[in-house]
């Protein structure tokens, strides 16, 4: 039960089991008896005695895997796909490498996965986009992440708050039995005390769900009145015999329970579990209609998916329903958690695309999308998994394997709004796509430029609270800039209505608004260069337009050094429109330095009169 993939638990019959392989006899029955920290050191011992071969080195690998080191499993998958393997084995290696940072050697892997199961989902997504990990690096920074003071140095995960307490699944209990999958005890249920400075304390079992076996995580109803919670089917005495190991298989299984004053009781298990299968993590909505979970029940697209039920007010419940492609895949999915919403599913996928091992993933049921990747920090190359949020407190909690072990993290979101800018003609108020749509700081650096969709539309995501601008542009408009004002969320919209490009053309030039300069500057300016698209506009419409472009500066400094200056301004302007596809033949450039001041006002120029002076103006040559 801790992580997905434990989807039963095991009390072992002490006596010999027959194997196949002599020499792999006694690790094969570990491994079958998913006591992997000793099965790998059986392997192990194989190794160094010289008896390896493909298998063990197989097993071995998965041996590592099934703990998540690594480190380890990458180092054995190496070997042993130097010979033939199946195609979850290419897989599983690749998304050790991934858990590892090695992304290149992971596409390799997955290439070979590919090849080998073609028609895999994971396959498809992979073939569609190999090289999605850049993109995930660089998206949006939802949440900042931070460790908590509950983790301790065993495993600690699936936490979620309830008004002040916190509960969570441990394996702290030192008194308890250690099982072998973890070599740590049995997990049980705490709950904890969040206090108003955010400290979380007073950690404590709650005796009255805890079993002697495997127990939590938990989820519970708005009132607080009833908890649902994931247990081993052993406190039933429910289990199957597997003979060919002598194990008995207990199942993960989900029970409802009543609160009793201060205590817990009325403790039931739920009519859709079954001993032939697992079903754990269950996450109830805040209307109390629908409990999600995850199970590797019949009709699974992969080992396990997330699936939801119906409660009914009669306190009875509807058939399971598999949440579908959108959600699972032919890999791993788990630990459902559904927001106050109703409708925002968060959940963790070994078999979406991500950074590595286990991902959190976002999906709003209502609009039938695609799920989305969190990204980083809630997500790492390692396993992130049990994403929860208290929408009151504005805090959530995830856990992860980042450090070395599971434990649990305090997620704080960002404060965000999405920017949507929506350009149009100012003149006919008609939608304009494929407009250049640029977002700055209040420092002009630019952030980010997306062309406009079919709607116009381009959107952004920027902090609360901060300034903005705006630029747009398209041929055949002014180009111009427009304030965002500030917000603090969660959406501002941006009308950007742009001025059909209407320019005065002269027998002997074509005017425009000045094209100014900053002091001492020979750079062009964004509202520069919205002036020079216009020239272009006119120069595109007219093939037999030749233009000289003449820069002025104003009269402080030298003549030789404002011949110079002007020089570099109209080199700027010339080279500015031949980058928009004007031929360099139809444009030339002139520099005048201080001769021909617009303004002249000698030795008393205001700064306003030396901002006229330092422009360009551009003569119809031919």
């Amino acid at each position: 039960m801790k992580k997905l993939y434990i989807t039963l638990s095991l009390v072992a019959i002490s006596f010999t089991v027959s194997a196949q392989d002599k020499n792999t006899k006694t690790a094969d029955k570990l491994f079958n008896r998913y006591e992997y920290v000793d099965a790998a050191k059986a392997y192990l011992k194989l190794v160094e005695d010289g008896k390896s071969t493909g298998y063990v080195y197989k097993q071995l690998a998965d041996s590592y895997y099934n703990m998540f080191n690594s480190a380890e499993a990458v180092k054995w998958y190496a070997k042993a796909t130097e010979m033939t393997q199946d195609a979850e084995t290419y897989y599983r290696y690749a998304q050790m490498l991934k858990a590892n940072g090695k992304y290149e050697e992971s596409n390799k892997q997955m290439q070979k996965f590919a090849a080998a199961a073609p028609s895999d989902s994971r396959a498809k997504a992979f073939k569609d986009n190999p090289n999605y990990v850049p993109k995930l690096l660089d998206k949006a920074k939802l949440y900042n992440v931070n460790s908590s003071d509950i983790s301790s140095d065993k495993s600690d995960f699936a936490a979620v708050l309830y008004d002040n307490a916190l509960y969570f699944a441990s394996a702290r209990n030192g008194a308890r039995k250690n099982y072998g999958w973890t070599d740590e005890p049995f997990l049980d249920i705490y709950r904890a005390d969040y206090n108003t400075d955010g400290t979380i304390t007073n950690a404590t079992t709650v005796t009255s769900l805890n079993s002697k076996y495997h127990d939590g995580p938990l989820t519970m109803s708005a009132d607080g009145n009833t908890v649902y919670f994931s247990s081993d089917s052993f406190r039933e005495g429910t289990f199957e015999k597997d003979k060919a190991n002598k194990l008995k298989l207990g199942r993960n299984s989900i029970y409802k329970a009543i609160k009793k004053g201060d205590t817990w009781g009325d403790i039931v298990i739920l009519p859709f579990n079954s001993k032939e299968f697992s079903t754990s993590n269950p996450s109830l909505s805040r209307d109390g209609k629908t409990l999600y979970f995850s199970s590797n029940r019949p009709g699974s697209l992969g080992g396990v998916d997330i699936w939801k039920v119906s409660v009914n007010a009669d306190g009875t419940y509807g058939e399971p329903q598999n949440l579908g492609n959108k959600v699972n895949t032919e890999g791993n999915e788990s630990f459902p958690y559904i927001a106050d919403d109703n409708k925002t599913l968060y959940f963790a996928s070994s078999g979406k695309q991500g950074l590595g091992g286990l991902d959190i993933y976002q999906i709003d049921l209502s609009k039938g999308g695609d799920a989305t990747n969190l990204g980083k920090p809630v997500n790492t190359e390692k396993d992130d998994f049990a994403f929860t949020f208290n929408g009151t407190k504005n805090i959530g909690f995830l856990s992860s394997n980042r450090n070395g072990n599971d434990d649990i993290f305090v997620v704080n979101p960002i404060c965000g709004v999405d920017v949507m800018v929506v350009v149009t003609n100012a003149k006919t108020g008609e939608i304009l796509a494929n407009a250049s749509v640029s977002i700055l700081d209040d420092k002009k650096n630019v952030i980010a430029t997306e062309m406009s969709n079919a709607k116009g539309e381009v959107t952004y995501r920027v902090e609360c609270d901060k300034p903005y601008v705006v630029q747009a542009s398209k041929d055949g408009f002014e180009g111009n800039t427009f304030a965002v004002t500030k917000s603090k969320g969660p959406s501002a919209k941006v009308d950007a209505a742009l001025q059909p490009i209407d320019v005065i053309v002269k027998e002997d030039e074509i005017v425009l608004k000045p094209i100014f300069f900053e002091f001492n500057k020979s750079n062009i300016t964004q509202e520069g260069a919205f002036e020079l698209d216009k020239l272009v506009q006119v120069m595109k419409n007219n093939e037999k337009l030749v233009i000289l472009a003449r820069s002025h500066t104003d009269n402080r400094g030298s003549d030789k050094y404002n011949l110079d200056l002007s020089d570099k301004r109209a080199k700027a302007t010339v080279q500015y429109v031949i980058s928009k596809g004007i031929a360099a033949n139809r444009i030339s450039g002139k520099g005048m330095g201080e001769l021909e001041p617009k303004v002249d006002c000698g030795e008393n120029c205001t700064e306003e009169q030396h901002a006229q002076n330092r422009r360009s103006e551009f003569l119809i040559v031919k």
